[in-house]
């Protein structure tokens, strides 16, 4: 199952229920956080009976951590950017 399966995810989406950080250092590019801005990728859960929001949040957190982005975030060394179809191309597996 891939994240595009269970959830809505492009940009300037303000009705998001969490936003990843889409342009950045190697170290806050796909980052998840709380606060909108046009320029992050929103994520938002369209069949809560598979993933919730807030567990969905949690392994995006899991994700950044384990540095999931940095081999395919694309640019230079000091700003890069990961894509829509990226984050909507995530293998999930519901627990």
């Amino acid at each position: 199952m891939k994240l595009n399966d269970v959830a809505t995810i492009k940009t300037n989406y303000p009705d998001a229920d969490f936003w990843l950080v889409r342009r950045g250092s190697l170290k806050t590019c796909g980052k998840p956080v709380m606060e909108f801005s046009p320029e992050h990728i929103g994520v938002k859960v369209n069949r809560t009976d598979v993933f919730l929001p807030r567990y969905l949040f949690y392994v995006f957190e899991a994700l950044h951590s384990l540095r999931r982005w940095e081999p395919i975030a694309t640019g230079t060394l000091s700003l890069v950017n990961i894509r829509v179809s990226d984050v909507r191309n995530i293998e999930l597996s519901p627990m």
